[in-house]
């Protein structure tokens, strides 16, 4: 306990009257001082602290109770329709359950958006949106087929509007010299788009990369040339006309946009169900196994990635040449338009905006193009311009596509909270500003922060009389400034904290290592002959570091 006397602070000793041999009666001291005034007078940073965590800016549904917790899944898979993570909420003591995956939910809306369209649109725009409409059907179905080949298989192929325009070509052909029905059209492409991509697989397993991409480039404008002079497939007419098509003729107008709308609707969700079917089961799961540069760790456990990259190529060629047989059959024939270089080209503009490896990627890419080519067409050529420079954009600002753009910002805020957080911090003090932004954790940096206030507050206590005190008794009873000063070295990390060895003639201080299996080092050579001159060493140790930190 102490008392005042004579405006001083004065620690009595309550082991002195038990006549302990070197007790001291009485000792100058430090005053007390309340916790909340040595924050007050340490404190550097003036930032204004916020509450810990952030507002909840989506919806937390209560936990399931007692009641069986049912799943719903995908017919045949075992694929959960919404991906649903439970935990118990320490803020408000109860289950949470909260949708990890929002992604269905989104398709779904975005797909009832669609259907309703025709229902929704005005008399004056129907005929342009609806014709836009059944082009977006199409080409998203393409884009989704070749986003297989491109994002899943890892093979740069150029070739994808040669597949659906051979197809499509000869389907009209039969159609048109051998009274082929339109139901046919379809599966007899798929056979074509067979035989056609299983040609055109046969280089990818020597070629890759640059060059394949420009042997496919080629096929394609080889069989652009090939149709264009042949007489047989319409070099006179710019085109094959005259297939069989499901759109009844008897119908008017309105009624045939809307079948057709419809119909290349219908053909893009099958679409998708392809690319979900192989993305994400097992040829998609090896070929992730062994993305770029990673293939020979892949062929080392077993998988044959080179046979997983073909078998897509294949079944994405099979369904290019439904594709293009439903193309016949949805536009009563084709023109040389398909196979031209600028088609290729707003293909590939559809999946780079969109983002390559995604399946929403593909579909909105194909969205936005379609709509500035065809919606907007009287905009004349600058819409293609407006296209570019949308493209352009994307490839310098955004890393995958628009729906990267999500990833990104959690990135760009993470790397500006980390930089808002280097600028509180002061060299010498909680973090080096370089340190800070490699932080993840807040809890290390306002820990730190502490730290640096506990020793602001403690070099004041270091006074020649406390150095004394110590020097007298190094484990008898101390003052309050000086308990404070041993709590706080006690409390230190184990790696570099000094210790005594005991020496065959004395001791020695050393630095603990930290780690097992590590010998301490010693820090100094000077020998101290008994444990109170060494434990009275290692405190000077403490306070020098202390007062040069």
């Amino acid at each position: 306990m102490s008392s005042t006397e004579a405006g001083g602070t004065i620690w009595r000793n309550p082991l002195y009257v038990w006549d302990k041999e070197g007790q001291t009666e009485e000792l100058p001291t430090v005053p007390h001082r309340s916790h909340q005034d040595v924050w007050e007078a340490t404190r550097s940073s003036k930032v204004a602290l916020s509450p810990v965590g952030r507002l909840r800016y989506y919806y937390k549904w209560p936990g399931h109770g007692a009641a069986t917790w049912n799943r719903w899944r995908y017919w045949p898979t075992r694929r959960r329709l919404l991906r649903i993570h439970g935990e118990y909420n320490p803020k408000t003591l109860r289950r949470e359950k909260t949708i990890v995956d929002k992604r269905p939910i989104w398709w779904v809306m975005g797909l009832l958006v669609l259907a309703l369209v025709p229902l929704l649109t005005p008399m004056r725009l129907e005929n342009t949106l609806l014709t836009a409409g059944a082009t977006f059907g199409i080409y998203a179905a393409i884009n989704l087929c070749w986003m297989l080949v491109i994002g899943t298989a890892g093979i740069f192929s150029l070739a994808t509007y040669a597949v659906v325009g051979n197809a499509a070509f000869l389907t009209a052909f039969l159609s048109v010299q051998f009274g082929l029905p339109w139901w046919l059209l379809p599966p007899v492409g798929a056979v074509v788009g067979l035989i056609f991509g299983g040609l055109i697989a046969l280089p990818a397993t020597r070629l890759d990369g640059f060059y394949y991409a420009l042997l496919t480039l080629g096929l394609n404008e080889l069989c652009r040339v090939y149709f264009v002079t042949s007489k047989e497939f319409g070099a006179a007419t710019g085109g094959l006309y005259g297939a069989d098509t499901y759109i009844p003729q008897e119908w008017s107008q309105s009624g045939q946009l809307q079948i057709a709308y419809y119909a290349c609707l219908a053909l893009m969700l099958l679409a998708l169900l392809l690319y979900r079917f192989v993305n994400g089961r097992r040829l998609g799961r090896i070929l992730r196994m062994a993305p770029e540069k990673r293939e020979a760790f892949a062929q080392a456990t077993g998988v044959d990635f080179r046979q997983a990259r073909v078998r897509v190529f294949l079944i994405s060629s099979v369904a290019l040449g439904f594709i293009g047989g439903f193309y016949s059959a949805n536009f009563g024939g084709v023109a040389f338009s398909l196979f031209n270089f600028d088609t290729v080209l707003l293909g590939l503009a559809m999946l780079v905006i969109g983002g390559i490896g995604r399946a929403d990627g593909a579909v909105v890419g194909t969205l936005i193009v379609v709509f500035f080519d065809k919606v907007m067409i009287t905009l004349g050529p600058p819409r293609l311009i407006i296209i570019g420079l949308i493209m352009l954009a994307t490839v310098i600002y955004l890393r995958n596509g628009i729906f990267g753009i999500k990833q990104q910002f959690r990135s760009w805020r993470n790397k500006k909270k980390s930089e808002r957080r280097s600028t509180r911090a002061e060299k010498g003090g909680e973090l080096l500003p370089e340190e800070a932004t490699e932080i993840n954790n807040a809890d290390e940096a306002y820990r730190r922060r502490y730290d640096k206030m506990q020793r602001d507050f403690l070099k004041t206590l270091v006074t020649p009389d406390i150095i004394d005190e110590h020097r007298r008794g190094p484990q008898l009873q101390h003052s309050e400034a000086l308990e404070r000063l041993l709590i706080y070295f006690r409390s230190q990390p184990q790696p570099d904290k000094y210790a005594i060895s005991a020496m065959d003639d004395g001791f020695r201080i050393v630095a603990l290592s930290g780690f097992r299996g590590v010998a301490p080092r010693v820090v100094e050579d000077k020998i101290y002959k008994t444990t109170k001159d060494a434990y009275h060493g290692v405190f000077l140790r403490r306070v020098h570091d202390l007062l040069e930190s």
